[in-house]
């Protein structure tokens, strides 16, 4: 009996939970097609054209495509250095990567856009690309280490007596049994770096072609602050592709984040 009064209580309160989450999307998509007066789309036709949110998304997919691509590659590499080998110094590494977790973003934008100014990367795609590669790989370092040390040494160990190198066994044996806890990194870091908002601001201060969706979206803000229909309109279209992400990758993430993936 108290297991079935537990039951309902938890779906009880995630349903509460659920409602609060929702409750702002049903008033944009509300407020973006004229709801309840008529059903009306061209706001959303309004919106991509005023706003060159054609422009902006390709940016922001051009540099979350990267950074993912990148950052995703040299935190399975580095947390399986750190994570499955043993050398000297890991545990000081390991520790490096970590304060890339602490330090703020807000801390350091000034002194790193004066440093990529000096260097010409303002105003570029690497300059908007390499820190948040920086940024993503200490997260991600860190959560692959740990799905790493989770293995259990007598796979490690078959690997090892079946001839396989340290390579073939990270990318053939290690890499397709952590697709869980591999899916669920990409899927934060996608989001993290499409959301991202600050850097663009302050590294993209000239060209207006290289804004990224969000910044773009600021913009538009800007210039249409009473158009309130215009507004959700652009804030859904910028949305749209990091759900359908999520959407597609819902299970991967779920199991991933469920299967102990930062457990040591």
């Amino acid at each position: 009996m108290s297991t079935r009064n537990e039951r309902f209580l938890n779906h009880a309160i995630l349903a509460v939970f659920a409602v609060i989450a929702v409750f702002p999307m049903i008033g944009i998509v509300t407020q973006a097609l004229s709801l309840p007066g008529g059903l009306d789309f061209s706001s959303f036709g309004t919106a991509w054209r005023e706003g060159h949110f054609g422009t902006y998304l390709r940016n922001s997919l051009i540099v979350t495509t990267i950074t993912v691509l990148v950052a995703t590659t040299l935190s399975i590499m580095a947390g399986y250095a750190l994570g499955a080998m043993r050398f000297r110094g890991a545990q000081v590494v390991f520790l490096l990567f970590l304060a890339g977790l602490t330090i703020p973003t807000e801390t350091i934008v000034v002194p790193l856009y004066f440093d990529l100014r000096s260097v010409g990367l303002d105003n570029s795609y690497a300059g908007l690309i390499l820190p948040q590669v920086a940024m993503s790989v200490a997260f991600g370092t860190f959560w692959m280490r740990a799905y790493f040390r989770s293995v259990p040494p007598a796979l490690l160990e078959a690997a090892r007596i079946d001839g396989a190198s340290s390579w073939t066994t990270l990318w053939r044996v290690l890499v397709p049994i952590g697709r869980p806890a591999i899916l669920t990194m990409v899927v934060l870091t996608t989001m993290w770096t499409w959301n991202e908002f600050l850097l663009p601001l302050v590294i993209i201060n000239s060209d207006e072609g290289l804004r990224t969706a969000p910044l773009g979206l600021s913009f538009f803000q800007g210039a249409h602050k009473t158009d309130y229909s215009l507004l959700m309109a652009g804030a859904l279209i910028i949305a749209a592709p990091i759900v359908i992400v999520y959407v597609f990758l819902q299970r991967q993430f779920i199991a991933g984040m469920l299967s102990g993936a930062i457990k040591e």
